[in-house]
């Protein structure tokens, strides 16, 4: 038998196999890459995920104390504001329910003294640093909140206004 037909006939073959052996491994190669690149963006996007939910719960602590009752109060007596009197309520036609009164400022303890001044010098010039001396006495400070008072509304009757259903 001859021998140069059969090695021939091999040859396309085994280029065939060689080639589809290599573009398996180059195929194998590149999906391998994609899927650690994708692997660092995810742990990334984790790290990320993970520094907003804490800054997010940090700010939800800072809206939590600002939102407090005690908080409020704070907040409301540094802005001058006052508990509000007895409420007036108006029924839907237009009747007033209740009292309203003034709201006024809960009684405050007197400030605390002044501190002691010192008397001009012996010529009577006023103290050193342009400042001129201070009065005899102690002058009492009212508490901001003292001077604001708030007015009850005035009811007025007013029908309801007709509803339409948007057609």
């Amino acid at each position: 038998m001859p021998s140069g037909p059969s090695t021939a006939a091999r040859t396309p073959f085994v280029l065939l196999v060689v080639l589809l052996l290599g573009g398996g491994l180059i195929t194998l190669l590149l999906l391998n890459s994609s899927l650690n690149q994708g692997s660092f963006k995810l742990s990334e996007l984790k790290k990320k995920t993970t520094e907003l939910t804490d800054e997010e719960q940090a700010l939800q602590r800072d809206v939590d104390d600002y939102s407090a009752p005690d908080a409020l109060e704070r907040r409301a007596r540094e802005l001058g504001m006052v508990p509000g009197g007895s409420p007036a309520f108006l029924d839907p036609d237009g009747t007033v329910r209740g009292k309203p009164s003034k709201a006024s400022a809960p009684q405050q303890p007197d400030p605390a003294p002044a501190a002691p001044v010192t008397p001009p010098d012996a010529t009577g010039s006023p103290l050193p640093g342009g400042s001129a001396p201070a009065s005899p006495g102690p002058t009492p400070v009212d508490p901001p909140w003292s001077t604001v008072e708030t007015t009850p509304a005035t009811p007025t009757t007013t029908a309801p206004a007709p509803t339409t259903s948007g057609r």
